[in-house]
């Protein structure tokens, strides 16, 4: 059990963040069955390339830092805000100081030895560092930047949520509705994971709060210097993602017809709320001509649109689903797998 310390301070200076360093990690747990197994699609599609990059580059040195419970913290640092890119992250995990690193390799390494030679070597080694950061460089390109518009808008929409919330119900309301059994009493934040209990002051810095797709299920935290206190859960939207099916082609061909595509990929995708620019930036369109279709579909009954926060977000109505449903069907092969908790 992890417990954190908060003050009205903390409070002011708490906010949201992204991380695609941490979605990528989750990813490669996945692939390598470390944590619950990726829908059968997403598997299918993104094994090839990660066996490929395993033989490729130097992919086994990031899984061996990877354990049970989570992984060392430099390979995916806090992350600073929600403008937060992969090159932002990159840099981050470059600028690791080789002695915060071996500290950190070394405690994993006393907590699963490595048997491969040559791993190895390539963690004992003074570029352990730069050899991380390369080959963590090429898995996002291979594997996660085609997806990262999808997943950070189904973050993006979370925040969107919690924030509303926030001003509504205000952060003990908030932080206990983050899915994982969190605990507010008082000045205290309870997190459950599976660790010897501990306490830890946010010391006036505040809480970094970290939606993520790929941590499902379960929670993680960071909490050790020298990095800044975070806490990562899961996102509001993910199950949706996962069950989300493929449309058959026929179908969304005719409710494009019906509509016009753009109109029809908008509809598909807001099986979660989200606001113009999550849609204008997981679509790729222009946010102008996003607002146009929105108006419409909304002029026409199947869409209705209410303000979280500062944003307005715009779902499906009753008719809405009919007709995406009638696109839609979900298969056996699309029911989210079994999965075991995976907190760190």
């Amino acid at each position: 059990m992890l417990r954190f310390t908060a003050t009205a301070e903390d409070l002011l200076r708490s906010r949201f963040a992204l991380s695609p360093a941490f979605e990528l990690c989750g990813l490669l747990r996945r692939l390598s069955g470390r944590d619950a197994a990726l829908p059968a699609d997403w598997a299918v599609r993104l094994g090839p390339g990660f066996t490929r990059l395993r033989a490729e580059t130097s992919l086994d040195a990031v899984l061996a830092l990877q354990t049970s419970r989570a992984g060392v913290n430099f390979v995916a640092p806090p992350p600073r805000g929600l403008t937060q890119t992969w090159a932002d992250d990159l840099a981050a995990v470059r600028a690791t100081p080789i002695a915060v690193a071996r500290a950190e390799i070394d405690a994993v390494l006393r907590e699963q030895p490595v048997r491969d030679p040559r791993v190895g070597e390539l963690l004992a080694s003074d570029r352990v560092v730069d050899v991380v950061a390369d080959a963590l460089d090429r898995a996002w390109n291979e594997l996660l930047a085609p997806d990262w518009p999808q997943l950070r808008a189904v973050c993006e929409r979370d925040v969107v949520h919690r924030v509303g919330v926030i001003g509504e119900r205000g952060w003990k309301e908030a932080i206990e509705g983050l899915e994982g059994g969190l605990v507010w009493q008082g000045q205290h934040l309870s997190v459950p994971l599976r660790a010897p209990h501990e306490d830890v002051s946010l010391a006036g810095e505040g809480l970094l709060l970290v939606p993520s797709v790929l941590i499902w299920p379960g929670l993680a935290a960071f909490h050790e210097q020298p990095w800044p206190k975070a806490l990562i859960y899961r996102a509001r939207g993910t199950s949706v993602l996962w069950e989300r099916a493929t449309p058959d082609p026929d179908a969304l061909a005719a409710l494009a017809t019906l509509l016009g595509r753009s109109r029809a990929r908008l509809l598909v995708e807001l099986g979660v709320p989200a606001s113009t620019s999550q849609l204008a930036r997981s679509l790729a369109m222009a946010p102008g001509g996003v607002g146009d279709h929105l108006a419409v579909l909304r002029a026409t009954g199947l869409l209705v649109r209410a303000r979280s926060g500062r944003s307005v977000l715009y779902r499906r109505t009753a008719l809405g689903d009919a007709l995406v449903a009638g696109a839609t069907p979900v298969g056996p092969s699309r029911q989210v797998p079994a999965a075991r908790e995976a907190q760190a």
